[in-house]
């Protein structure tokens, strides 16, 4: 894709692939403000309003259902038409009773898959680091850009760090406290957000380290048994025995074979 910074202004044709919108019909489209995901690998708000529900014809119309509090990300008010919406963000939309996940399918897209209002209540994230503060306290750095801080009894003997990167949380939004940790270890249910793999779905078998000229992957099994291989920042962890949250049935397809 091209680049993105330094202009205000984007062209359609060099937008990213995972955006659907006609590349042709206009010149330009609306750019993505800076925020908690990658510009290359989020949704701006425009965009899902407009082109994938449906509920705008223009930024006008985005605008005003933007500055009505009618749209929220992650059970917060977003006015910014240029909100970047990423991987496992929750899109709600009280008035219509309308819930939504930014998932990966197996084309590499981000969609938006429909759930339940229980669902939309909480979010996963993934730990991506940890940076150890004053008076004790240890902070987990997640890919959403929110952080969670965790009260250490000792700071010279942690016991309450079991946290490691390339874990997952379950976080309760909009409160931003912890419900769950889902450890990556042998036989976590991981969903594989990016590279040539992207939506599939598989357990942990083995990771591997990395090196100097190679980066750390994991090594997992789908339903059929079938091992496939991934980079391990692309692996992310859903579940223990079980996924906590509901997937598209695309992807579901994809780890029976279907």
């Amino acid at each position: 894709m091209g680049k993105m910074g330094g202009s205000r202004h984007l062209k359609r044709l060099v937008a990213p692939s995972i955006w659907p919108i006609p590349r042709k019909k206009f010149k330009w489209i609306v750019k993505p403000s800076p925020g908690p995901h990658q510009a290359d690998y989020s949704i701006p708000l425009t965009i899902i309003l407009r082109d994938i529900l449906g509920y705008a014809n223009n930024v006008r119309e985005v605008r005003f259902i933007l500055n009505n509090r009618m749209v929220l990300i992650d059970g917060v008010a977003r006015r910014d038409p240029g909100f970047p919406v990423g991987i496992m963000d929750v899109i709600s939309i009280p008035r219509t009773q309308e819930y939504y996940r930014i998932l990966p399918d197996r084309s590499g897209r981000l969609i938006l898959h429909r759930m339940s209002d229980a669902e939309a209540r909480f979010k996963l994230c993934k730990i991506i680091g940890k940076t150890m503060l004053k008076k004790g306290r240890l902070q987990l750095n997640l890919h959403d850009g929110r952080n969670v801080l965790v009260k250490l009894s000792d700071p010279m003997h942690p016991v309450e760090d079991v946290y490691r990167v390339h874990d997952a949380l379950q976080i309760s939004i909009p409160e931003n406290t912890l419900m769950t940790h889902i450890p990556l270890k042998e036989g976590t249910l991981c969903l594989i957000v990016r590279g040539s793999n992207v939506g599939r779905t598989g357990h942990l078998i083995e990771k591997i380290p990395g090196s100097l000229t190679s980066h750390p992957k994991a090594i997992l099994e789908d339903e059929r048994g079938e091992r496939f291989e991934a980079l391990l920042e692309y692996v992310f962890p859903i579940g223990v025995e079980r996924a906590l949250i509901s997937l598209p049935k695309t992807v579901v397809e994809a780890a029976r074979g279907g």
